[in-house]
C-alpha cells in the first residue's frame, strides 16, 4: 500500500508540473504573439524561447522568477525574428552609402564581393559594429547593452569604422 500512495504523490506531482509547464507555454506564446508582427512566428520563437531556457537555466538566480524570466526571453526572441524579417540578404540590397557621392547602385556581384572584401579588412570589432548597425538594424542603445559599454563609444566606433570603410572604399574604388 506504501507504493500506491507513493505512486500517487509522483502522480499529482508529475500533473501540477504539467500545468506549470503549460502554463509557462501560454504565457510565452502570448508575449510572443504581442511582439511579432508576424503571428505566424510565434511558435517558432517560442520553441526558440525553450531550447534557450533549458541552455541558460543555470543563469536563473531564483526558480519563483521562470515565468517573468521565461516571458523575457520570448519577447527579446520576438524583437529578434522582427528585426530578420527586416533585414534584407546584401545580395537583395539595391543601394549603399558612398561619401559625399551619395548612392550608388550596387550593379551584381561584383560589387557585393568588393564590399565583402572590404569589410574582411577591417577589425573584427569594427566589422561587427558595423554590421550590428546598418545590417541588421540594431540601435545603438541596443549595440552598447548587448557590448556591455557606453552608448557613446558605441557611437564613435561606428563613426570610425564608416570612416575607415569608406577610406578603404575609396582606395579600391568599389563603391565609386
Amino acid at each position: 500500500m506504501a507504493n500506491s500512495r507513493g505512486d500517487t504523490g509522483s502522480h499529482e506531482q508529475s500533473v501540477i508540473e504539467d500545468e506549470l509547464l503549460n502554463e509557462l507555454y501560454r504565457e510565452m506564446l502570448r508575449v510572443a504573439r504581442h511582439r511579432l508582427h508576424h503571428k505566424s512566428d510565434a511558435i517558432d520563437v517560442v520553441q526558440e524561447a525553450w531550447v534557450r531556457i533549458l541552455e541558460k537555466r543555470d543563469t536563473l538566480r531564483e526558480s519563483g522568477k521562470i515565468i517573468p524570466w521565461a516571458k523575457t526571453i520570448a519577447a527579446n526572441l520576438a524583437m529578434n525574428a522582427n528585426r530578420a524579417r527586416r533585414v534584407k540578404p546584401v545580395s537583395e540590397l539595391s543601394e549603399v552609402y558612398s561619401g559625399d557621392s551619395g548612392a550608388v547602385r550596387m550593379n551584381g556581384p561584383e560589387v557585393i564581393a568588393e564590399l565583402s572584401d572590404i569589410l574582411g579588412r577591417l577589425e573584427p570589432a569594427t566589422r561587427t559594429l558595423l554590421l550590428y548597425k546598418f545590417y541588421y538594424g540594431f540601435k545603438d542603445d541596443e549595440i552598447a547593452a548587448a557590448l556591455q559599454v557606453p552608448v557613446g563609444t558605441v557611437k564613435a566606433r561606428i563613426h570610425r569604422g564608416k570612416a575607415r570603410l569608406k577610406a578603404e572604399s575609396g582606395s579600391m574604388g568599389a563603391l565609386d
